[in-house]
């Protein structure tokens, strides 16, 4: 279908924005003559500092979550303006980490402090279309759980995520998604899922798509892998035919091994 790759890097809660500026500038440099889309995904307080060194370069800057509404009493939050208003051009909604879905729980946080990672399916709605109506572009993330996978359903629960997240899109909105296919047990745990599997899974979120919205609409829409992508595995990833690219964690804060997946995405 000729879709254009794309590469983002998911920075989680790293980088101080004096950092920040370092690392997008290798991100540039890796660019070279790479045919995807590059997208740097830093906190908050590192969008200002990464789209001024990305400034003139074929890198994008997007944003870790964002709210549904433009302004208000909602201390903490951002808008979707507010982050066009920077320059942003991406944002990624509904990470497992956001719904509270680690792959490995973290030995310090208590089970009670899962409540403050909230996100669902109605939130990540919200939020994909208040970021549709101010054309950011949304990386929306699925996937399922160890738990839920070694009981057989993988299909259902993706299935199920996007049904409801992607819910009341037109068919243009959902040919410009980028899907993102983030097994939660691969996340951070150095374990990631077989190409193979990983292309059924992409097969089968494709196909949920034109369903939901036609072939049309599912043949232009891209889908990511994310969980443990590194250079040694990015190759054999981005070769499969549903896969689009890639969401990028830990590997995306080494300049040395970002540029060496970047180089694996397929030339179109």
């Amino acid at each position: 279908m000729g879709r254009t790759p794309i590469i983002a890097g998911n920075w989680k809660m790293n980088r101080v924005p004096s950092e920040t500026g370092t690392l997008v500038t290798q991100v540039a440099a890796a660019a070279g003559e790479s045919a995807a889309e590059l997208v740097v995904c830093p906190p908050f307080t590192g969008i200002a500092a990464a789209l001024q060194a990305a400034a003139g370069t074929s890198v994008r800057v997007g944003a870790q979550d964002v709210f549904w509404r433009d302004s208000g009493a909602y201390t903490g939050e951002v808008s979707p303006a507010m982050l066009t208003d920077l320059g942003v051009t991406h944002v990624i909604l509904g990470h497992s980490e956001r719904r509270g879905r680690f792959g490995v729980a973290p030995e310090d946080l208590p089970p009670a402090a899962l409540a403050l990672f909230s996100e669902n399916d109605r939130t990540v709605n919200l939020k994909l279309h208040a970021a549709l109506g101010h054309g950011l572009v949304p990386i929306v993330c699925c996937g399922e759980t160890l738990r839920e996978r070694r009981a057989g359903r993988t299909d259902a629960v993706v299935a199920a995520q996007l049904q409801e997240g992607l819910a009341g899109l037109t068919p243009e909105h959902a040919a410009r998604l980028v899907i993102a296919y983030e097994p939660v047990w691969a996340i951070g745990t150095g374990e990631s899922c077989a190409a193979g599997e990983a292309q059924r899974v992409c097969a089968l979120i494709r196909a949920t798509v034109a369903r939901l919205y036609g072939a049309a609409a599912a043949g232009r829409a891209r889908i990511q892998y994310g969980g443990s992508v590194k250079p040694e595995n990015a190759a054999e990833l981005l070769a499969q035919p549903d896969i689009d690219g890639a969401l990028v964690g830990g590997a995306s804060l080494n300049g040395v091994d970002f540029a060496a997946i970047i180089a694996a995405a397929p030339v179109q």
